[in-house]
């Protein structure tokens, strides 16, 4: 895997490198700024961009905007985003092309390292990832009516859809079985209006439908 790390600590930054260096993970590139970021992704081979949400020169969104261009302008690029905050206005933007090759984590939520590789490749093998904190407050937010529909175990389901687990791992979660994920799926697709379609499609629409919703509301 061949990943570009952009963290304006230099601190954290290296301490970034060495981490995935040590996993065998080639870096092609770190850099402190979200310009930097875009030049170093045209000029490289890349698998996967680790990216700091607030970076120069505002230290607002600057690592989020960048993620996006890079979603819309290399869609084979995964991007991981870290932050200590959740910047749900863009949430939806992020994952306009698919919940797909992405992730959002909560720096201070990283506890274990193993974990967090196992995200990493995830990720880049082109999966999802979102941390759990964030789908909550994101569902904290909705001003959706179809959203509502949802009952509570529903609402459970799709938080996790939206972090990028399978059904197994919805119900290792849950502590149900697999044919309960699948109902409560099937229930979430009809209660979202989303017509019969490949499973996985309405799968992404059914996580894009509430994050477009939280986005739109906060």
């Amino acid at each position: 895997m061949r990943v570009i790390i952009a963290e304006d600590s230099v601190l954290l930054r290296s301490g970034m490198v060495k981490l995935l260096k040590d996993e065998g993970i080639e870096i092609v590139a770190e850099v402190g700024d979200a310009q930097a970021l875009l030049v170093a992704v045209a000029e490289h081979d890349v698998d996967l961009c680790l990216v700091d949400i607030r970076m120069p020169p505002t230290f607002s969104e600057e690592g989020m905007h960048a993620a996006i261009r890079i979603r819309a302008q290399y869609p084979h690029v995964a991007v991981l985003l870290l932050s200590q905050h959740v910047v749900g206005t863009y949430a939806a933007e992020l994952l306009g092309g698919g919940a797909t090759r992405v992730g959002y984590l909560l720096k201070d939520r990283i506890a274990d390292i193993d974990e967090f590789l196992v995200t990493l490749r995830r990720i880049a093998d082109g999966g999802a990832a979102i941390d759990p904190e964030v789908v909550s407050q994101l569902l904290s937010r909705n001003t959706d009516t179809a959203l509502d529909r949802l009952s509570p175990r529903e609402s459970e389901v799709l938080g996790a859809m939206a972090e990028g687990l399978n059904n197994a791992g919805i119900a290792a979660r849950l502590f149900v079985t697999e044919r309960a994920v699948e109902k409560h799926i099937r229930a979430i697709f009809t209660k979202l209006d989303l017509v019969q379609d490949d499973h996985d499609h309405r799968r992404v629409l059914a996580v894009l439908q509430y994050l477009r919703a939280n986005a739109a509301g906060g």
